[in-house]
């Protein structure tokens, strides 16, 4: 049976994406804060292994991964978007607590992925970063994540060069609004300012590229893949 680790597997895309996974057969180790969550979707699939972790903390990173056994896959997905503002409104504090779970909370998950798949025997596996449409083109109001998500491109490339002689591919996924909860309370947003509404997309689209991203044999990897909403104004000039 192959295995993934889903980090914020609670809610959004990380919740649809381990759905999908369990339906494909995978066993999912479920990661995300809310153990509540997690426990009420581990009871409706045998192969979902909750663990409650915040990616933050190094040590409890750590014992995660340690306490998962095999992995073929990370889908480095747990993230958060921070304050909607101008950086001049933005207090330091809340500069540091995006870095804080985009930034450092990805290094610490590949940290410990690297390391099993690096050690396991057949050697190797598969790490997929969510970065952002973000990384290419952002959103006003978006500096820390906007920042955040340049930053997992740099990672993704990094990784995908240092784990070539140990058989681990990494790749990057930049979602475009996708119907999260970000997504509609920045929907919300707009709807207060009488502002035209936002394309989106199903989020279990976002799931199933994942999957495709994760199925591939470990000859082929997708090095970066952009899904979004089809009328985003992503594309164009005004």
């Amino acid at each position: 049976m192959k295995t993934i680790i889903i980090t914020g597997a609670s809610s959004g895309i990380g919740l649809a994406t381990a759905e999908a996974f369990l339906e494909d057969g995978w066993r999912v180790g479920l990661v995300a804060r809310r153990a509540d969550r997690l426990e009420d979707l581990a009871r409706m699939y045998d192969t979902a292994v909750p663990l409650p972790c915040d990616v933050t903390s190094e040590v409890a990173v750590q014992n995660t991964f340690a306490s998962f056994g095999r992995l073929d896959v990370l889908f480095n997905n747990a993230g958060m978007f921070g304050p909607q503002t101008t950086i001049d409104e933005i207090p330091l504090d809340n500069w540091k607590a995006v870095l804080d779970v985009n930034l450092t909370g990805m290094f610490l998950c590949a940290r410990e992925a690297f390391k099993v798949m690096r050690k396991q025997a057949p050697q190797g596996g598969r790490i997929i970063n969510n970065g952002s449409i973000s990384a290419h083109t952002p959103r006003e109001g978006s500096v820390c994540y906007t920042t955040t998500k340049h930053g997992v491109s740099g990672l993704t490339k990094t990784l995908s060069l240092d784990g070539r002689p140990f058989n681990i591919a990494c790749g990057q996924i930049d979602i475009g609004n996708a119907r999260t909860d970000l997504v509609r309370d920045l929907e919300k947003k707009r709807q207060a300012e009488g502002l035209d509404p936002l394309p989106t997309m199903d989020v279990a689209d976002v799931a199933q590229a994942v999957l495709h991203m994760a199925n591939l044999p470990s000859e082929a990897n997708v090095q970066s893949m952009m899904i979004m909403a089809t009328k985003m104004p992503h594309i164009g000039r005004g």
